[in-house]
C-alpha cells in the first residue's frame, strides 16, 4: 500500500481541528502544491485528543515516506524510504504554561506571555520535562536518568522527543515538497520567521496548522529531536523507525528541526537539518531560538481507547 493510499484509509479516525489559541523559490512547487491539496483533503479528519495533563495532541498514523531531499543541503541527501509506526505529537510547541506544570525552572528569554513557547531549553531539560509529564499522567517514563545520555526506552508508553524521522514525517503531512502547503510565498501564513517575527517568539498557534493540524512546525522556535546529528547519517539510516546514529562520545550535537523566529524561508523547509550542542554542561546556554514538543508511541487501537476514555 502506498503512503498516500495509507493516509486516505487512516483519515477515518476523527475530526480536524485548526490552530488558533489566539486568533527561495521552492523546487517542484506546482507538483507539491497539488499533492498538498490532495493530502489535506485526505487527512482533513485527522484525530486529536487532550491528555490528562491538558495538552492537545494529534494522532499521526504510521506509514512510509521518502525522507530527505536531493535539492537541499548536502546533509539532506540521499532521499531514502522510511517506515514509521503511529504516534501522538503535541499540537503546539511546549509553552511556558505547560512547562510550569512540570515544576521545572524556566530558562526562557521571553516570559511575558504563558502561551509563548519555551526556549533556551537544554536538550536534557527537555527530556526531564518529558519524564515529568509522563509521571503526571501515570505513564512509564521513556528516559533513564541514571545513564549519561538519559537513554531512551522506545517501548515505554510515556513522552519523549520525536525522532528526526517522526518530525519530518509529521511536518510533510503526506506531501513531497519543501512545504506541505505548496508555494514558498505562503510561508508567512504558517510560520513566524525573520521576515515577520519582529525578532521574537509569539504565542503558540497563531499561524495556520500544517495538513495534519500541527502548529508552528515551520517557525516560531526550532525543535529538539532525539537523534544524534550526523551529516552523513542518511547514507546508512535504517528503513524502519530510525533512531539516529550512536553517540560518538565527543563533540556531540543533537538534531534540531524546523525554522524559528530568526530563520530564513530556506531554513524553514521540512527537510532542513541542523546539529546543535545540547548545552547540558554549558552554564551560558543561550539558544533563544530553540524549544521542543513531545511525542508518544501509540497504536490505532490504543488511540481509540484514549478517545473513548475522554
Amino acid at each position: 500500500m502506498t503512503f498516500f493510499r495509507f493516509l486516505t484509509v487512516a483519515a477515518v479516525v476523527g475530526l480536524f481541528t485548526a490552530c488558533g489559541k489566539s486568533s527561495s523559490n521552492a523546487p517542484n512547487e506546482s507538483k507539491s502544491e497539488g499533492a498538498a491539496n490532495k493530502t489535506k483533503a485526505d487527512v482533513s479528519r485527522s484525530a486529536m485528543i487532550t491528555t490528562q495533563s491538558g495538552v492537545e495532541m494529534v494522532y499521526v498514523a504510521g506509514g512510509e515516506f521518502m525522507m530527505g531531499s536531493d535539492r537541499g543541503d548536502p546533509d539532506e541527501a540521499p532521499v531514502h524510504k522510511v517506515k514509521l509506526g503511529a504516534f501522538l505529537m503535541d499540537k503546539f510547541e511546549v509553552t511556558h504554561e505547560g512547562f510550569a506544570k512540570a515544576q521545572l525552572p524556566n530558562p526562557s528569554h521571553w516570559q511575558d506571555n504563558p502561551q509563548r513557547p519555551v526556549e533556551r531549553v537544554r536538550w536534557r531539560d527537555a527530556k526531564r520535562y518529558c519524564n515529568e509529564r509522563s509521571l503526571m499522567e501515570g505513564l512509564k517514563p521513556c528516559y533513564n536518568e541514571k545513564t549519561a545520555d538519559w537513554d531512551c526506552d522506545y517501548s515505554a508508553n510515556g513522552y519523549r522527543l520525536p525522532t528526526e524521522a517522526e518530525w519530518e514525517y509529521a511536518c510533510r503531512a503526506g506531501t513531497d515538497g519543501p512545504y506541505d502547503f505548496g508555494r514558498a510565498d505562503k510561508l508567512r501564513q504558517y510560520a513566524w520567521m525573520a521576515e515577520n517575527s519582529d525578532q521574537k517568539t509569539h504565542p503558540a498557534g497563531q499561524k495556520k496548522p500544517n495538513g495534519f493540524g500541527i502548529c508552528d512546525l515551520y517557525g516560531n522556535v526550532s525543535e529538539w529531536c532525539e537523534d544524534v546529528y550526523s551529516p552523513t547519517y542518511y547514507k546508512e539510516s535504517p528503513a524502519i523507525d530510525p533512531h539516529g546514529p550512536p553517540n560518538p562520545g565527543k563533540d556531540v550535537r543533537r538534531v534540531i528541526r524546523g525554522g524559528s523566529w530568526k530563520s530564513s524561508p530556506d531554513q524553514c523547509r521540512a527537510t532542513a537539518r541542523r546539529g546543535e550542542r545540547t548545552g547540558d554542561t554549558d552554564a551560558c546556554f543561550s539558544t533563544d531560538f530553540c524549544g521542543f514538543r513531545c511525542v508518544r508511541h501509540v497504536t490505532a487501537e490504543e488511540f481509540q481507547k484514549l478517545r473513548v476514555s475522554k
